[in-house]
Order: structure tokens, then C-alpha cells, then sequence
């Protein structure tokens, strides 16, 4: 068919990628490059801690505004400009090293907080860009190529920020990223757009992404030219009274528990009860990451597969999700392995079924009406990063009462088991959401 000769919408989820990489490295420097900052600006663990903080509270404020933004102003204008926010953020990130020191430390905590309230409307806007571009039979690659630029994110740039820091100093890895930022944002202005709209997409393809179901925005204009909008009497209640929405938001909280014990406290788990040092927990690290990395695309191409092959959409989502979730209940049988060997690949498995399982956002992107997709995404957006302030709370408390992680890996295992529930009893079919 000659849609396949215009295949737009690969490049648009590429730059969605890249973007998407780029954010999540620079969330990631802290956890990198923190000793080495906390040496030089004379930090203690405890403030060390309320700076690491400080990025998941503002990222959960920032979610309904930012999905309100979203769906207020579309996705071109606010898209871009977060990443040029957050690309001068990193910029500014870099001048604290030059500072007096007792400003410098009040600067990183509040830099902290506005990177990740400027970063809040990222991932609903992803969905919101699959929903426009990709129909519901490419919505599972599309969703998990986003989706797993957060594992590769760490498997590029860890090594890229560890070798910086070292070489240069940590300053030069936050002038790095926002260079690289900027960059980013010239390029997306230049070249997206909603598909109804761009110059570039062709009839055919443009064509084939409507008959699939894409909700693309920029045909449907009033008599003024303006995009035709429904206004909904309380959205956010609305949502919030769906079964199937309140099943779906409170899967993404568990599952997203086995993401931050992986960012915060596996290299912790590693040193202390495996008795590994840094620097081979540094290399080690990678290998979760690359296999959540390789399951966040496997299970997407598998559930367009079931698409494609006749199978419901409920079936086609859920089947992944809760195979995904039944393979990251594994990480429980690192508790009767002594071998490291055997513990990293069980941690690697239990990772890879995280990102396997990763199509929440694809049912938020096909199921979203279109005129609160980006307050959708941000409500389920705000459930699932939650799981980042309470995890390394819930996990620091075991950890005092029972001085080991063996509960610690088991309250990981009986989040990914909540996921399945959900998805088993309370989601239901998953049917496009009706709100007046």
C-alpha cells in the first residue's frame, strides 16, 4: 500500500524519544553525580535527601496544570517550551559550582523543584502525540518506544555522566544536557505539528492514521478556524468516578513501586547485601536497565501484534500487562539466591517484565476523549509518580525495622501482584471514556 512509502509519524515518535531521553538523563544526574556534589557543596545525607525530593513532589504538582496546559494550548507550543525551560534550568544547574556555597545549596534544592515541576507535563503529552499520530494498531510500539526511553536513558547516559563528572567535574554534565536540550527544542519547533496540520505528512498517510483512529486534531475546526473543544462540567471528577479509569491510575501506582526501588535503592540492596563496591554496581546497573529497556519494546510489538491479529483491544493490552507484572513478582525469589550471578539476572527478569508490562500509557492514549487526553495522562501521570515519593520512604522504614530487604523485595513483589488485580477485577473492558 502506498502509505508505507510515508511513514511520518516513525520520525515524529523518534524526536518523541530523543526528548524523552534527554529528560530522564537529567533527572538521573543527581543520583550519578551526587557524591561528588554533595563533596563539593559541603551536603549532608539528610539535605542530600530533601534535594533528591524535591524533584518527585514538584513533578506530582505539576501533573494536572501541566495536562491542563496541554489541552489548553496544544502540544507544539508547550512541548516546546518545557524543553527550552528545562534546557536553561540544566544551564543554571552548572553556574552552582561557581557560587558561594551558601547560596549554592538553597539554588540546587530550588532548581530541583522547578525541573521537575517544568518536566510534569512530559508523559501526558506523549500520550496525547500517539493519540494524534498513531493508529490504535501501532499505539502499543508507539507507547512502549516512549515509554522505554527511560531505561535507556540509563544505559547511554550513565556511563556518559559517570565519565564527565570524573574527567571535568559535575558542572560540565548539567552544560552538556542543556546544550543538548536546546538542540532538542529548535527541532521540535521546527518540525512538529499536529498531523492535520504539518506540511510534511502526506495524503496517504494522513489518511491511514484517521481510518485507524488517531484522533487528529487540526481537521476538525469550527466555521472561526478554530479547533472544535467540548467543554466538560468537571472533568477530574468525572474520571475519577470511572471504574476502569480508577483501575488503570491505581495499576500504574503499583507497578511504577518496581521502577523507583530499581532508580533509588537497588545499588543500596547491592552494596549492602551483596557486598559489592560502587564501581561494580555502577557497571552492574546497566543490566536491569537494557532489560527494561528491551521489554518495553518487545511488549508493545507483542500487543499491536494480538491487534492486528483480531484480538480486543482488552485482551491485546492486558494480557502484556499482567504477563509483565507476573514476571516482576520474581524479584521476590532474590531472597534464597546467594549466587550474585543468579541475583542479577532475577533482578534483570523482574525489570524486564516492568518494562514488558508498560502499556498503561496506551490505554490512557486510546481511551482518552481528545479534548482531556493531556488531563488524563496527567491524573495517571500523578498516581504512578506518587509511587516515587512513598517507595523510598515505605523501603527506607523496613529497612530500619528489619535491617535486611528480604520484606523490602517482597513489598516490591505484592505491588506488581495489585497490578494484576486491578487489571483482573477492576478495569473491566477497556472501552473509550464518556464524560459530558
Amino acid at each position: 500500500m502506498q502509505y508505507k512509502k510515508n511513514r511520518f509519524r516513525y520520525k515524529i515518535i523518534f524526536m518523541v524519544f530523543i526528548v524523552t531521553v534527554i529528560s530522564y538523563a537529567d533527572r538521573s544526574i543527581l543520583s550519578i553525580a551526587g557524591n561528588s556534589i554533595a563533596i563539593d557543596l559541603g551536603i549532608n545525607e539528610i539535605t542530600m535527601g530533601y534535594i533528591f525530593s524535591s524533584f518527585s513532589w514538584a513533578y506530582v504538582i505539576g501533573q494536572i496544570p501541566g495536562g491542563l496546559l496541554i489541552d489548553k494550548f496544544g502540544t507544539k507550543r508547550v512541548y516546546g517550551s518545557l524543553i527550552i525551560l528545562w534546557s536553561l534550568l540544566s544551564l543554571l544547574h552548572g553556574v552552582i559550582g561557581f557560587i558561594p556555597l551558601h547560596f549554592a545549596v538553597l539554588s540546587l534544592f530550588i532548581l530541583r523543584f522547578f525541573i521537575g515541576l517544568i518536566g510534569a507535563p512530559l508523559f501526558p503529552a506523549n500520550s496525547r502525540i500517539v493519540a494524534e499520530w498513531f493508529p490504535m494498531k501501532e499505539r502499543g510500539f508507539a507507547t512502549a518506544t516512549f515509554t522505554s526511553a527511560q531505561y535507556f536513558a540509563a544505559v547511554l547516559f550513565a556511563p556518559l555522566i559517570g565519565w564527565v563528572s570524573y574527567s571535568y567535574g559535575w558542572e560540565y554534565v548539567f552544560f552538556l544536557l542543556g546544550c543538548i536540550g536546546i538542540v532538542c527544542a529548535v527541532d521540535w519547533l521546527r518540525n512538529y505539528d499536529q498531523p492535520g496540520k504539518h506540511q510534511w505528512i502526506s495524503a496517504d498517510e494522513l489518511e491511514f492514521i484517521k481510518r485507524g483512529g488517531a484522533s487528529v486534531l487540526g481537521n476538525e475546526k469550527t466555521d472561526s478556524g478554530r479547533e472544535k473543544r467540548v467543554g466538560y462540567k468537571r472533568p477530574v471528577f468525572q474520571l475519577l468516578r470511572n471504574r476502569m479509569v480508577v483501575g488503570v491510575y491505581v495499576a500504574q501506582y503499583c507497578s511504577t513501586v518496581i521502577t523507583f526501588f530499581f532508580l533509588t535503592w537497588f545499588p543500596v540492596y547491592l552494596i549492602t547485601e551483596k557486598q559489592m563496591t560502587v564501581l561494580q554496581v555502577g557497571f552492574i546497573s546497566i543490566f536491569p536497565a537494557l532489560a527494561a529497556f528491551i521489554g518495553a519494546l518487545t511488549g508493545g510489538v507483542f500487543s499491536d501484534t494480538l491487534i492486528r491479529k483480531g484480538y480486543s483491544r482488552t485482551i491485546a493490552r492486558k494480557i502484556p500487562i499482567i504477563a509483565g507484572m507476573l514476571i516482576s513478582m520474581t524479584i521476590i525469589s532474590a531472597n534464597y539466591m546467594d549466587s550474585i550471578v543468579f541475583v542479577i539476572v532475577i533482578m534483570s527478569f523482574a525489570f524486564f517484565g516492568r518494562g514488558f508490562g508498560g502499556l498503561g500509557w496506551a490505554i490512557i492514549s486510546e481511551t482518552s476523549p481528545k479534548e482531556v487526553a493531556g488531563l488524563n495522562g496527567a491524573l495517571f501521570n500523578t498516581f504512578g509518580n506518587v509511587a516515587g515519593i512513598t517507595t523510598p520512604i515505605i523501603i527506607g522504614y523496613i529497612l530500619q525495622i528489619t535491617g535486611s530487604f528480604n520484606m523490602a523485595l517482597l513489598f516490591v513483589g505484592v505491588n506488581a501482584f495489585i497490578a494484576i488485580c486491578c487489571y483482573l477485577f477492576v478495569v473491566g473492558e477497556i472501552k473509550e471514556i464518556t464524560i459530558q
